[in-house]
Formats: C-alpha cells, sequence, structure tokens
C-alpha cells in the first residue's frame, strides 16, 4: 500500500490494480485515482468465515475461466505430488498457478507492470499481462519460503527488474537462480515515519488495564510467523514469574491451531489474539517490547515500524531479521526457540534502561521513502507514464 499511496503522487501517472483473489479489507485505503481492475471485489477479510467462502469460490472460478480445466487440475496434482514427496504441503502455493491461469485478462498495454509478491502475483504478471516492462518484488528468503525452480517454472525470464526487499532476500534469490542474478535489485520496504507517528497517536490502542509487561507481535497467523514457538516461550516467561502479557494483531489459517495449544498451555489471559486491527500504531506505541520470532523474513514490515516508533524489539536469528537489527546495539537477535527467546524477553523486562537505549537507537536508524522513480525509469521515465502502472497484488 505504500508504494501505491507514493506512486499516487506522481502527476500525470494512471495506476490500474489488479488484486488475484479479489477481495481484502484495505481496499478503502487505495488513494484516489487507482483504478480497481477486478469487475468484482469483496471487502471481506479472507480469514473470516465469509472471507474463505468467498476465497473457495473464486478458486473454483479460476479453475473454470479461460478453459484448460484438466490442464489446471493435472498441474494442481503434480504440485501436490512434487510438496508431499518432500514432506512439506504449502496449499497457498499448491493453487497460485490455478489462480494466476484463472484470473482476468486484460488487453490492454501498460509501460510497466508490477508483480508485488512472489507466487501467484508474479506467475499472472509474467504470462498474462501485457506491458512494454515488468518487475518483481521478492518480500521472502525464496528458498526457505519453499519455492523451487519445478514451481516458478522459468516466470522470471519475463521481468526486466526483481526488487527483493533486503541483500538476504537478494542471495536467496540469486542462489536459487543465479541466472537472473544480473536483473536483481534491493528495493527496501518504502515507510513514511511521519504517518507512522501520526497514526501511532490516535485513539486506540490496549484495551484492558494490564500493568505488567506488555509483548506485542504483528503479522499472519501462518507458519512462517512462528506463533507455536512464541506460545512456548509465553510458558516459559510465566514460570519464570515475569508479569506480562503477549499479544498479537493478525489473522491468519493457524488461528484454531493456537487456539488449542494457548489453552492446552493454559495460557488464555497471558497469550492474547486480537485478530487484525486498522490501524496497530497505537500498540506499537503503548508496547513495552516488540517480539518477532519467525522461521524466515525477507525485511519485515512490521519489525520496521516498531523501529520507526522507538519500540525495543527481539528478533529470531534468520534471514531477514539479522539484516535489520544489530544485536545489543538496537535490539537482540536469539535462535529461535522458546527458551532464548524467553531468556530474551526477561531480560529486556528487568532492564528498564536497555529497553530505552535499544529503542531510541533503533528509532535513530531512520526509515525508507522514496525509490519509485526506478519504477517510472523502468516505464520509460514520468514523461511516458502516462499510460499507466499496472500492478498485482495477492491481497490488499
Amino acid at each position: 500500500m505504500n508504494l501505491i499511496r507514493e506512486l499516487a503522487k506522481e502527476d500525470d501517472l494512471e495506476l490500474c490494480l489488479y488484486v488475484l483473489l479479489g477481495q481484502g479489507e484495505l481496499v478503502d485505503q487505495l488513494p484516489k485515482g487507482v483504478r480497481l481492475l477486478n469487475p468484482r471485489f469483496s471487502k471481506e477479510p479472507v480469514f473470516t468465515g465469509k472471507g474463505r467462502r468467498r476465497m473457495l469460490a473464486s478458486v473454483l472460478s479460476a479453475f473454470f475461466r479461460n478453459g484448460g480445466f484438466f490442464r489446471k487440475l493435472c498441474s494442481t496434482a503434480e504440485i501436490f505430488t512434487r510438496m508431499l514427496a518432500r514432506g512439506r504441503v504449502q496449499a497457498d502455493k499448491l493453487l497460485w498457478r490455478v489462480l494466476s491461469d484463472g484470473a482476468h485478462r486484460f488487453s490492454e498495454e501498460f509501460h510497466l507492470a508490477a508483480a508485488f509478491l512472489e507466487g501467484g502475483s508474479a506467475y499472472y504478471v509474467a504470462d498474462h499481462v501485457r506491458a512494454k516492462a515488468k518487475a518483481a518484488f521478492v518480500h521472502v528468503d525464496l528458498r526457505a519460503a519453499g519455492y523451487a525452480p519445478w514451481l516458478d517454472r522459468g516466470c522470471w525470464r519475463a521481468f526486466d527488474k526483481i526488487f527483493p526487499v533486503s541483500e538476504e532476500a537478494k542471495d536467496s534469490f540469486c542462489r536459487l537462480y543465479p541466472e537472473y542474478a544480473g536483473k536483481a535489485e534491493v528495493f527496501p520496504n518504502l515507510l513514511d515515519r511521519e504517518e507512522i507517528l501520526r497514526k501511532s497517536r490516535e485513539a486506540g490502542g490496549f484495551q484492558d488495564d494490564f500493568r505488567g509487561i506488555r509483548l506485542l507481535t504483528v503479522g499472519r497467523l501462518t507458519y512462517q510467523k512462528g506463533y507455536d514457538i512464541a506460545v512456548e516461550a509465553m510458558a516459559l516467561i510465566r514460570r519464570k514469574g515475569l508479569c506480562a502479557r503477549w499479544y498479537v494483531l493478525g489473522e491468519g489459517e493457524r488461528r484454531r491451531e493456537l487456539e488449542r495449544q494457548i489453552k492446552k498451555l493454559g495460557l488464555q489471559k497471558d497469550f492474547l489474539l486480537l485478530g487484525a486491527v486498522e490501524n496497530p500504531y497505537p500498540y506499537f506505541g503503548e508496547a513495552d517490547i516488540y517480539v518477532h520470532a519467525t522461521r524466515y523474513e525477507g525485511r519485515s514490515l512490521a519489525v520496521q515500524e516498531a523501529r520507526v516508533l522507538g519500540r525495543p524489539v527481539v528478533v529470531s536469528d534468520c534471514s531477514g531479521n539479522r539484516s535489520q537489527v544489530r544485536d545489543g546495539v538496537d535490539g537482540l537477535l536469539c535462535p529461535l526457540d522458546p527458551a532464548a527467546i524467553a531468556n530474551a524477553v526477561l531480560e529486556l523486562a528487568a532492564d528498564r534502561e536497555k529497553r530505552l537505549a535499544l529503542g531510541q537507537a533503533a528509532k535513530a536508524s531512520g526509515s525508507s521513502k522514496g525509490g519509485q522513480d526506478r519504477l517510472l525509469k523502468l516505464a520509460g521515465g514520468k514523461e511516458n507514464a502516462g499510460k499507466g502502472i499496472a500492478g498485482d497484488y495477492t491481497g490488499v
């Protein structure tokens, strides 16, 4: 969304957006003038009951749209078999090809088409969008996330530029696809420090009267984000006697599994899944420690936002996180292990001065803003961008 907002500030630029799943609760936040190409669009979040039914309908429609039903079915079966052989079935990657091949097609040609996410978005822009130039963004460590040449099927060949979000994400991409290393160029997340600070002062934030140490994590409830390990860490923190409460902002397919784990460990009052919120920044501002114990990352936007607001951060020592945090200087790095995470939290909870020092160092590190000129250059410069930039997201 930040990239769209920055591009929307440019004069004489037509922006078009197509959302692969055709749904998302943030659609009302699109800047004025952005043309949404989806014939129908649902504001229902994908993780509500109604949203899941809407998403299922989109997947079924994609099987039949544009023909090739049996080809899509056979392709899905092949991908499933290969995933099963590797011991890791990932539902999203199983269906990205179906969604991209069954998405709506448009006859108009753009100066630039940009795929904002790896997977379905990249496949769609590579195969089905007409544009004089194409760019793709990579927000994760592709190898750790389970992407492979057999799954991507040469889609990167279609792109003029590939923008990993960090040096580590770039290194991972280049190891996986050395033949496209010359196209890869780091493009960090765009942040608007002033906007984040402004939103942090709005009404909202924690609604309870808890007086202990508040821990915060923001992110989708997925395997990648490692919440199962965070719950185990919270159990250890409680056993150590620290008066703390862990809050999570976000929704995802692992909610029920996490709720069962939380109940099993008796943490219903200690580890709270608050769901998705429109403005998370008041929570950032009120949290004592921000914790981001993930299995892998590209470059976490939530960690960057926590740092802008001067929060001391504890992050797991994995790709994407270690490039953002200097251990002991502007945050703490620890192994992705319940005991290590718990010990890092206990260390900061016991030392208010250290929390303040790490938070101030993180805040002083700055934020990324701008960078859209690289996209405009691909489109042929501002003077030639009038026919528009098309973007594809898997969600808004």
